[in-house]
């Protein structure tokens, strides 16, 4: 891993001002770009690239000289010449394939490929068959494929010349919560069959990552249609782990060399330099029968996967006097519903007696685990309603789990109650999000809280400190437990260079938006490749919805990555240097 102590945020603002030098008056840009779209739409669409050109310059005679380069030689477009024809080549593509892109994302969300603890992802159907998919689009494409043992499904495009660049998105997703699939109208999603409400996709990897991959594949099929040559070969390569650790990638490091280059699909836009560590908090409650005799928490749920931040969390309540818990469950709603709905944002509660059992819902707002400010996380809401009901609850690991949570995290992300928030001025705060609670097949209960490392600490010290937190309250209040603690690195990549100069570029002259340097809370497979930054999907400004409840991609987005990963193949491949 490449790390450095620079000033990212003095860099990123240099690197911003510089970016004026870099986008020249002759290249076209969004308000052109969106002329011609109009244009496309309101008359008879091109038969073919070449037809686009002659419509476009027609349009815009400021660009004859770039279509007359490509048509005189192809070989020998350079400069300004070569982003007006890269530019219009991702134009074409999303106007001409916008709905064959939309078609093939349908059909990748239809292959479930959620890991199974029970199956090698190797060796899981799905991923299998998700492999048989690209596989076939490769072909189709003229592109060339290579699967490597079902971990890494590799697309290629041959350039010209030895270098060569990656691209790096993932075929895996994280697993769905079917009853959170409602939209507010009452209509019930699949999140494995994706469904179109305006300008929304809706489905399991719509924005991760399967619109990124169906999205790429088609620009290289842009691209190698056009007869635009590269220099550098472009190669594709699709994980199948990276909700899961990357162990993947891990296996590919051992059996084929890395691009020196790598840009990766799976994070924000304008381009990410840094990222956090990720982190799998794990406390380790050994089960405890109650007194039958006394009411209660005999299970308790919260979100799918532990670096999500779930819609809903529920509790089942059983033995003693039902009755009587009810009653101070209904009394204690309203006040508690007051008291911390300022502490984060709305949430509801529900309660329902059944025959032999109360059983509590919390419904707040999902999110991405890394992003907990954009959620409200109601498994924390639930373990505390649960304490602060004033219904006397029989001592077990459910309660001593509630009590975790009330002590350590409450309705806070930043690691308040522990004493140990921090942050980086570039990468943001450090977060702890407790999100996963379930019994394990050995009879304990865990406590899963999804963690984000900014620079400022290493892995190992933030986890001392943090195992040393728990362990003291552990010890105060006569709870036994065990600490599992995974803690990732966080990644800063030095801001300079001509291919992250032309990202940006691409950014700021197609959407229009500033176009500088930024950090994720995200931790994506980019830690595991050299020279590796990310470059979308997700529009800065906006919720960025994977691993939520309801995820989607909105349509103008998915044309914006079309449009811009064309060029960027294109441009990228033709870099005289990438530094």
């Amino acid at each position: 891993m490449q790390q450095s102590r620079f000033s990212l945020s003095a860099l990123s603002l240099g690197l911003a001002l510089a970016l004026g030098s870099l986008a020249h008056a002759e290249t076209i840009r969004k308000p052109q770009l969106d002329q011609l779209a109009a244009a496309w739409q309101a008359g008879k669409p091109p038969a073919d690239f070449d037809a686009f050109l002659a419509q476009a310059a027609k349009s815009q005679p400021a660009l004859q000289g770039s279509v007359d380069a490509y048509r005189g030689g192809r070989a020998s477009l350079a400069g300004d010449d070569l982003v007006n024809v890269a530019r219009l080549l991702g134009l074409y593509n999303r106007l001409k394939n916008q709905q064959a892109v939309i078609a093939s994302i349908g059909t990748m969300v239809a292959i479930p490929t959620v890991r199974n603890v029970q199956v090698p992802p190797h060796e899981s159907a799905p991923i299998i068959e998700f492999g048989q998919l690209v596989e076939k689009m490769a072909r189709d494409f003229g592109l060339a494929y290579r699967n490597v043992d079902n971990r890494i499904f590799e697309v290629s495009l041959k350039g010209r010349g030895a270098e060569e660049f990656g691209i790096l998105t993932h075929a895996d997703v994280v697993p769905a919560v079917l009853s959170e699939w409602v939209l507010d109208d009452g209509t019930r999603l699949d999140p494995f069959w994706m469904t179109r409400v305006g300008d929304f996709l809706y489905g399991r990897g719509t924005i991760d990552d399967k619109g990124s991959i169906a999205a790429v594949l088609y620009a290289m099929k842009a691209v190698k249609e056009s007869g635009l040559p590269i220099d550098r070969s472009i190669r594709l390569m699709i994980e199948t782990t990276e909700e899961t650790g990357g162990d993947a990638m891990q296996y590919y490091r051992t059996k084929t060399q890395l691009p020196a280059y790598n840009i990766v699909l799976d994070s924000k836009y304008p381009a990410v330099v840094a990222e956090k560590g990720s982190g799998a908090l794990k406390v380790l409650f050994p089960a405890e029968a109650a007194d039958a005799a006394s009411t209660a928490i005999t299970a308790m749920t919260g979100a799918a996967s532990a670096n999500a931040i779930s819609q809903t969390a529920t509790a089942t309540l059983r033995g003693g006097d039902l009755g009587a818990a009810l009653a101070k469950l209904e009394a204690a709603k309203p006040a508690f519903l007051q008291k911390y709905e300022g502490q984060g944002g709305k949430f509801a509660i529900d309660i329902a007696r059944g025959a032999d059992s109360i059983e509590l819902k919390v419904t707040g707002v999902s999110a991405h685990g890394s992003r907990p400010e954009e959620g409200v996380n109601p498994l924390p809401r639930l373990a505390l309603f649960l304490l602060e009901s004033g219904v006397p609850l029989a001592s077990n690991h459910y309660l001593k789990a509630a009590r975790y949570i009330d002590a350590l995290y409450g309705t806070g992300y930043l690691g308040e109650k522990m004493g140990l928030g921090y942050a980086d001025d570039f990468m943001g705060p450090l977060t702890f999000s407790p999100n996963l609670v379930r019994m394990g097949n050995d009879g304990r209960l865990e406590v899963t809280v999804n963690a984000r490392m900014p620079r400022g600490r290493t892995p190992e010290e933030l986890k001392a400190q943090v195992t040393e937190k728990i362990n003291a309250w552990a010890n105060a209040n006569s709870v036994k437990l065990e600490v599992a603690y995974e803690q990732g690195n966080w990644m800063a990549r030095d801001p300079k260079g001509a291919w992250l100069s032309t990202l940006l570029n691409i950014f700021g002259d197609t959407t229009g938006l500033e176009a500088r340097p930024v950090p994720t809370a995200g931790s994506t497979t980019a830690k595991l490749m050299p020279n590796a930054i990310n470059f979308g999907p997700a529009m800065p400004g906006k919720k960025y919805t994977a691993h939520n409840a309801k995820e989607y991609k909105e349509v103008p987005d998915l044309d914006a990555d079309m449009q811009m990963f064309t060029e960027m193949l294109v441009r990228i491949g033709n870099l005289k240097q990438m530094q």
